[in-house]
């Protein structure tokens, strides 16, 4: 499940880490700070709605691609 975001660089990684760890588990998402969606990559098939939640409680959006 891809995601685009306004994820810009690793603070704002460190910031929404311990949501999506606990949203979607350690080491099952990643992003991309080189493509220019800053692309969320969720490896598991995770609820998308509770992972775009996940985010917008710490200030980031997500969209689905």
């Amino acid at each position: 499940m891809k995601f685009k975001t306004n994820i810009k660089c690793g603070g704002c990684i460190a910031t929404v880490t311990p949501n999506l760890n606990k949203t979607v588990g350690e080491n099952n998402w990643q992003v991309d700070l080189n493509s220019p969606e800053k692309t969320l990559t969720v490896a598991d098939q995770a609820d998308e709605k509770k992972i775009v939640d996940a985010l917008k409680e710490v200030g980031y959006s997500a969209e689905r691609i």
